[in-house]
């Protein structure tokens, strides 16, 4: 078997790949979602780390940025500036 992780031991490996395939898919579910949420937590981290004179809305801009593309941000920029400015 060809190792997915250079930093595991083979048979630490089989050990991993074997407990996710008798995983029912509702425990799959949820180790994906844990790892979905632990990513974006530490891609919001490393962006504060970055620029740490950010807002919060500056932080989640860059974060879409990153993520879903500039495009998208953008996007998302100017619905929140217009929504501030209609509540004003």
């Amino acid at each position: 078997m060809i190792t997915q992780s250079i930093d595991t031991h083979p048979a630490a490996e089989e050990v991993q790949l074997q407990l996710l395939r008798q995983a029912t898919p509702a425990k799959r579910f949820g180790i994906m979602c844990s790892l979905s949420q632990t990513m974006a937590a530490q891609s919001r981290r490393a962006i504060r780390r970055a620029n740490p004179a950010y807002n919060q809305q500056e932080l989640n801009l860059a974060f879409i940025s990153i993520h879903y593309g500039e495009a998208l941000a953008e996007r998302v920029r100017i619905y929140l500036e217009e929504r501030r400015n209609e509540s004003d």
